[in-house]
């Protein structure tokens, strides 16, 4: 009698409740591929690639970007048209939808991840809302079109202006921690001019905006920011000829490896490598073209690097301790995003004139898979909940 009243039982909750009627979908091997002309989205599953489904009317997401809550349960997605997109990876539902400004190129998420930020162009500024149901908390408002918004630690969040109205750059560095309402805001001005993309370290402590306006780069340790922001490698490329800028790297990706950061060279084709404790430069690594992105291995063994046009057919892999190219890849034009499978046995490549993605096995770079896209972009993991600046 109580085994048939206990399945009785099980049988009425598995009716009520799918997720008990079948295997419940984990998180941590879940992302999202952007199809950057259709505004559209791609669930994808890592340890047993395939695509789970499509998710559409997201707006404009020709650079869009996005964070993962803490739990990996829900996406935030920035689009070009100011659109702040809450997803439910589990389910694929557009959980909440607003839009916060008339053009946004980024954000991202406390610590705590209870505050989800936006960086915006137009009409400027940043705007700080509560993760779980997307209510504006606060803003801060500036002159000038915000770029490099990073997550630190303590709830801080730091970004650069491109220019106020005297034409200079300025990092500002916004705590959270006591009163999401109320940022407590410290500027540091006259950092270079027209920061363009800035980075924080995996640690949380190095903010580093890259400058387009003038040579070298800025930096502001967050553990110290009372010794304010330190301008580094002003001579790098000061004697060489100007080359056309064909795409900005993409600072965020920018790879650290123990105490060396490799960094794409602006309009030059090479990697640059700076000793973090001095931040000097200490050698170069020659490339194949502008470097966009330049991406560590999980355990740093490899880099893995694409290009602008002309030669963003190919990607190159730079063995760390050899510091040279062990191997050329050719998937085919515009190769715009690689992302590492959480341990690094794979990367998935988006190569938008395909229509492709592409997956590749690290240890040996064999192609091992591929599946149609619409003009894929970024490739975002929900592993990068749990790193800073990702």
């Amino acid at each position: 009698m109580k085994r048939t009243v206990l399945l009785t039982l099980l049988a009425m909750l598995s009716a009520a409740s799918p997720a008990l009627a079948s295997e419940p979908m984990p998180t941590g091997d879940l992302g999202l591929i952007v199809e950057r002309a259709s505004g559209s989205l791609l669930e994808v599953n890592t340890s047993r690639p395939s695509v789970l489904r499509r998710i559409e009317g997201l707006g404009d997401l020709s650079h869009a970007s996005m964070v993962f809550s803490r739990n990996e349960r829900y996406a935030f997605v920035f689009g070009r048209d100011g659109g702040l997109t809450k997803i439910d990876m589990l389910t694929g539902a557009i959980v909440k939808r607003v839009i916060q400004s008339g053009n946004s190129i980024g954000g991202a998420i406390s610590q705590d991840g209870r505050i989800v930020a936006a960086a915006n162009y137009t009409p400027g500024g940043v705007k700080f809302f509560d993760a779980d149901s997307l209510e504006l908390l606060s803003e801060i408002a500036t002159d000038s079109k915000v770029v490099g918004l990073e997550d630190s630690t303590d709830n801080r969040f730091a970004f650069s202006l491109w220019e106020n109205p005297k034409g200079e750059g300025e990092i500002w560095v916004a705590d959270l921690s006591e009163d999401p309402r109320k940022p407590r805001i410290t500027k540091f001005p006259n950092i270079g001019k027209q920061p363009y993309d800035a980075l924080i370290s995996p640690d949380g402590r190095w903010y580093v905006a890259g400058l387009f306006g003038e040579k070298g780069l800025a930096v502001l340790d967050m553990w110290h920011p009372e010794r304010g922001v330190r301008r580094v490698m002003e001579d790098y490329g000061r004697d060489d000829p100007k080359l056309p800028v064909y795409k900005m790297p993409h600072l965020e990706t920018w790879a650290m490896v123990g105490n060396l950061a490799f960094i794409p060279g602006v309009g030059r084709h090479e990697v640059v490598i700076v000793d973090v404790s001095t931040w000097k430069q200490v050698g170069t690594i020659p490339v194949a073209g502008q470097p966009v992105f330049v991406i560590a291995r999980p355990d740093g063994r490899h880099l893995w690097v694409n290009f602008a046009f002309p030669h963003y057919d190919q990607v190159q892999v730079i063995d760390v301790e050899a510091r040279q190219i062990v191997k050329t890849l050719q998937p085919g034009k515009a190769v715009l995003h690689m992302e590492f499978t959480p341990r690094g046995e794979s990367v998935w490549l988006s190569v938008r004139d395909a229509n492709r993605i592409d997956i590749h096995r690290t240890r040996d770079f064999a192609k091992t898979g591929e599946f149609p896209a619409q003009a894929p972009s970024g490739i975002f993991f929900t592993p990068r909940a749990h790193r800073f600046g990702l």
